[in-house]
């Protein structure tokens, strides 16, 4: 994928993310390998940028086997999820 195509694909992909539940943002593997079809260098710019944008934007962001804290409930980040964002208040 070419770095316009996939800046413009990550635009709309978290524009979509944020919308569903602009406080809490999960990527999981499926979705960005599978559902997505992005091989494997798309999928890690892929993850890098977001991550970026989100923590540009006010998130806090945590990636596979992180520990995180999110309604009162500690957490780790799954083997399936690449990305969790929570927004900070």
């Amino acid at each position: 994928m070419e770095n316009n195509e996939l800046k413009m694909f990550i635009q709309k992909y978290l524009d979509k993310k944020i919308k569903e539940n602009e406080n809490f943002i999960r990527f999981t593997y499926y979705e960005v390998r599978v559902k997505s079809n992005l091989n494997e260098e798309d999928a890690n710019k892929f993850i890098n940028l977001c991550s970026i944008y989100l923590r540009n934007n006010g998130y806090k962001v945590y990636f596979t086997d992180e520990k995180y804290m999110y309604e009162n409930a500690n957490r780790t980040v799954q083997i399936n999820e690449l990305l969790i964002a929570i927004k900070q208040k």
